[in-house]
């Protein structure tokens, strides 16, 4: 048995598509879509590897893991995945990474690279929730520890995406109260 499935995707359109029941959002994305930048790991939604931002009409948005969900729940609805952070020109040519994926470029916060999309899309939407409601500066570590710290990275990179992700929040202004 099959469904129709319409959603937009990194600020584009897709579908209605047919897809068998019982697809994954992952394996949607992925066999689907070609958007192979969010990862599968665990398969039991306990890595966030494989979270994406789903965004609502008011502008609020939530990370969900994609393995564990079936593409029906994402119908009808805005999804943000890695592929759709940096500023790409008319040519796709990506321009300028997003400043979470530049500041884990430039602490080098990765090593594979498997959990990085999740990363990546968790801290986003951390950003987001913090330029509409800023924070103490003595709360900062607290803050990335709760967003972060269910994420597995196998490769124990912890350190250096929460160092990324302190340096982008206190340099960021807005992000903090003074």
């Amino acid at each position: 048995m099959s469904q129709s499935i319409k959603l937009t995707i990194n600020n584009q359109a897709v579908g209605p598509i047919d897809v068998g029941d019982g697809i994954m959002m992952i394996e949607f994305l992925h066999e689907y879509l070609n958007l192979t930048g969010t990862k599968f790991g665990c398969g039991a939604g306990v890595c966030h590897a494989c979270t994406v931002i789903v965004d609502d009409e008011q502008g609020m948005s939530e990370v969900v893991r994609t393995c564990i969900n079936g593409v029906e729940r994402f119908n009808g609805k805005r999804i943000r995945t890695v592929e759709g952070h940096a500023k790409q020109n008319a040519q796709g040519e990506i321009t300028a990474l997003s400043p979470v994926q530049q500041t884990f470029l430039e602490h080098f916060s990765f090593q594979c690279g498997w959990c990085t999309s999740g990363f990546v899309n968790e801290s986003t939407a951390l950003i987001e929730r913090l330029e509409r409601k800023p924070i103490a500066k003595d709360n900062v570590e607290q803050v990335i520890e709760d967003a972060l710290g269910e994420h597995v990275c196998r490769c124990t990179g912890y350190v250096k995406y929460y160092a990324a992700m302190k340096d982008l929040i206190l340099k960021t202004e807005g992000l903090t109260l003074s």
